[in-house]
């Protein structure tokens, strides 16, 4: 899967352990899917599951690992893969974009992309096949770029990997789980709680200010492909200007959540926040604690790279010091029934800190 910040890579067998230790589940609700790597994880833990994120590319991946599957659609995509691996280089608006005005990515392959991107088009395709494709593009793309893994700026120097030749592989995909098929969904988390219900709600809301379409803005005009007028340095997309989250505004993310947790359609929720995010632990358990009662993982989670190498000028300069090279990760876990909640083995506080409030 793409490079991303915030994966939940190192979590996910934590994530599965929690979402099965609640009692009387079978479906999960992932409203902010991101990459789709939680929501692919719960798949193939047999659960039915419905992805949620109001970026084009991450219902895309979500549409690609959560919803399709495998038997239906293995052979078709094999077969377009090696298709589109023999396709020449022809330079377009991704090149001209993204390997010339900036340099994400090295020409030869931004040319490539342009190609197979046009073909994937001019195939025609259901949208389940078409998202396979699109994400075995990305994910090519992902392999040979020249960023620490974000598309706010790109390296002074060609990363190694940029000179390597693009190439697809089929995403890892699976068979549908025994609770039934998953779906993919493209709405505002808001929106999604009138829309969905499941069993257990996995709740991963941006942390801060920093907003996932400008740090993945190249994956959103890739799959979008309308070629859109761009700004700045990063070449960013002009509707990064105005595609704004509530829940990259300070003043206004703690309410967005509130409303959620208040409104999804779910007896259980997983929430996954970190202690260097807009709410801070007391106010996300308070929060939760309208719910059910709330347990709290917590858990050691690798700052992303930039805070190392971000101590350094444009002129390779150091410029200041690494504060620390960690934060915490927080799984809350909220149920009314949260005394039958088994995970081995048991790591967490002692929970509930707070009642259940009389308001519910």
């Amino acid at each position: 899967m793409i490079k991303y910040l915030g994966s939940k890579k190192s979590l996910l067998d934590k994530i599965v352990r929690v979402v099965r230790g609640l009692p009387d589940n079978d479906s999960v609700v992932d409203l902010f899917s991101g990459t789709a790597r939680v929501g692919h994880a719960l798949k193939s833990a047999g659960y039915r599951v419905f992805s949620n994120d109001h970026n084009r590319y991450s219902s895309t991946l979500a549409q690609c690992y959560v919803q399709a599957n495998r038997s239906e659609h293995e052979e078709k995509a094999q077969k377009l893969i090696k298709e589109l691996n023999r396709i020449p280089g022809e330079p377009g608006y991704f090149t001209e974009t993204f390997c010339e005005k900036s340099r994400f990515f090295h020409p030869k392959n931004g040319a490539r992309v342009d190609s197979m991107r046009e073909a994937i088009d001019g195939w025609d395709l259901p949208p389940e096949l078409r998202s396979i494709m699109l994400v075995s593009l990305m994910e090519a793309a992902d392999r040979v770029d020249s960023t620490c893994g974000v598309q706010m700026a790109y390296l002074k120097k060609w990363a190694p990997r940029a000179h390597n030749e693009i190439s697809l592989r089929l995403p890892k995909l699976l068979e549908e789980p025994p609770a039934g098929k998953c779906q993919a969904f493209n709405m505002d988390a808001l929106e999604a709680t009138e829309h969905i219900e499941a069993d257990v709600a996995y709740l991963d809301p941006p942390y801060n200010q920093h907003s996932y379409l400008a740090n993945y803005h190249i994956w959103e005009s890739l799959v979008l492909w309308d070629k859109p007028e761009v700004y700045g340095v990063a070449c960013k997309r002009e509707d990064v200007r105005t595609r704004k989250s509530l829940f990259n505004r300070k003043r206004e993310a703690k309410s967005a959540l509130q409303k959620v947790v208040e409104n999804i359609k779910a007896k259980h929720l997983v929430v996954s926040f970190n202690n260097e995010g807009f709410i801070s632990k007391a106010e996300m358990e308070e929060m939760l604690s309208l719910r059910g009662q709330v347990a709290t993982i917590e858990n050691d989670f690798k700052r992303y790279v930039g805070a190392q190498i971000g101590i350094f000028n444009q002129s390779e300069d150091k410029v200041g010091e690494v504060s620390h090279l960690t934060n915490k990760e927080y799984l809350y876990v909220v149920s009314e029934d949260l005394e039958k909640f088994q995970m081995e083995p048991l790591e967490r506080e002692t929970r509930p800190s707070y009642p259940r409030s009389s308001a519910q």
